[in-house]
This record gives C-alpha cells, sequence and structure tokens, in this order.
C-alpha cells in the first residue's frame, strides 16, 4: 500500500510543476514555521496559568527529545528512503543517506504540535494544519513513503505527551518560582 500510495503522489508531483518551489522550500525548511508557533506560544503563554508557560517552554525541549529517541529506532528499522528502492522516481530535494523511516520532519511537527495544544487550541490547530502539510511536502518531494510520515506525526506525538506527562509539574514549579523571583523578567511574566 504504502509503495502504491508514493506512486501516486510521485505521479501528482510530475504533473503539478507549479507546486515543486513551495512544496520543496517547505519539505527542506518548513520546521522553521514551527519554531515561530513556538516563538507565539511563549509569547502568549507569559500571562497564562504556570502549566500553560511550562507547556510552552517544554515544546522545543520535547521536539529535540522526540527526535533523539527516534534515532536508534530509525537505525534498528534501517528502512531505505523509496528513491533508492524505486527507480525513475522524481525527487525534488538533495538526495540523503539517513533512514527514512520514521521522518525526523514528521516525528519534530507531530511533537511541536501536541504540546501546543496545551497552551492554546487554535495554535495547536494551527500547528496541525502544518504538520500535514509537511506530512504530505515530505512524500511530495519524494524523500519518504506515506507510512515514513503518518508513523513519524504519531511517534513525535506519543513521545511528547509521555514526556509532557512526566515534566509538567517539575517545570510548571519552576515556572511559579521564576515568576515570584527577581528573574520574572525572563519569562516576561508582567508588565
Amino acid at each position: 500500500m504504502g509503495s502504491t500510495l508514493y506512486l501516486d503522489i510521485n505521479n501528482f508531483s510530475r504533473h503539478t510543476s507549479w507546486l515543486h518551489t513551495p512544496m520543496a522550500a517547505y519539505a527542506k525548511y518548513g520546521l522553521g514555521v514551527f519554531a515561530i508557533l513556538m516563538l507565539i506560544a511563549w509569547w502568549y503563554a507569559r500571562r497564562q496559568p504556570d502549566r500553560v508557560m511550562a507547556s510552552a517552554l517544554l515544546a522545543p525541549v520535547l521536539a529535540v527529545l522526540a527526535f533523539v529517541i527516534n534515532q536508534p529506532v530509525a537505525g534498528a528499522v534501517g528502512e531505505q528512503r523509496p528513491y533508492n528502492k524505486i527507480p525513475n522516481v522524481l525527487v525534488l530535494l538533495v538526495k540523503g543517506h539517513d533512514w527514512s523511516f520514521p521522518s525526523d520532519h514528521a516525528i519534530l511537527a507531530g511533537a511541536v504540535t501536541l504540546t501546543l495544544f496545551y497552551v492554546s487550541k487554535r495554535l495547536g490547530f494551527i500547528s496541525l494544519a502544518f504538520a500535514l502539510l509537511m506530512a504530505f511536502a515530505r512524500v511530495y518531494v519524494g524523500v519518504h513513503y506515506p507510512q515514513d510520515v503518518l508513523v513519524g506525526l504519531i511517534e513525535g506525538i506519543v513521545i511528547a505527551a509521555v514526556l509532557r506527562f512526566v515534566l509538567i509539574s517539575p517545570v510548571a514549579w519552576f515556572v511559579r518560582w521564576m515568576r515570584s523571583s527577581k528573574f520574572s523578567w525572563v519569562l516576561i511574566a508582567s508588565d
């Protein structure tokens, strides 16, 4: 199923050359959108309860931890990129030599998205839209199978959920302490 859907999307890509530049740019640099969303979350959270600010502060940490946790998983699975297995497919990015399954980009997007839902439902849904676009873009440009990005999104969400559950109380305590200390300006807790 994965190869068939991959080839269908690759065929769609061949017939939509007008989308090549924006999709390639987003597939390559789109993680910057998630960085901007995390900054917006922090800005929004500065006047919210401690646990909301803690979630905003945890977003980049959980994304990095999800990425790091995935590295041995990807190595253990050892799935080659589709362009290494399927001849004559259209690839719009420079061909990498790392593993395809699960997608690192999707894992990062999934982890950030889950965490942003704890900051603001609106930011969470905006992030979800960008995460789904990232997942599609990575397949569209030819560097991942659909299952790579789907499992990546799910893995990022699950890892972020578990780690947030473990870390939210100590980080909320830290935020509460920071807000009551002379260092409150670091969090922009008040004007």
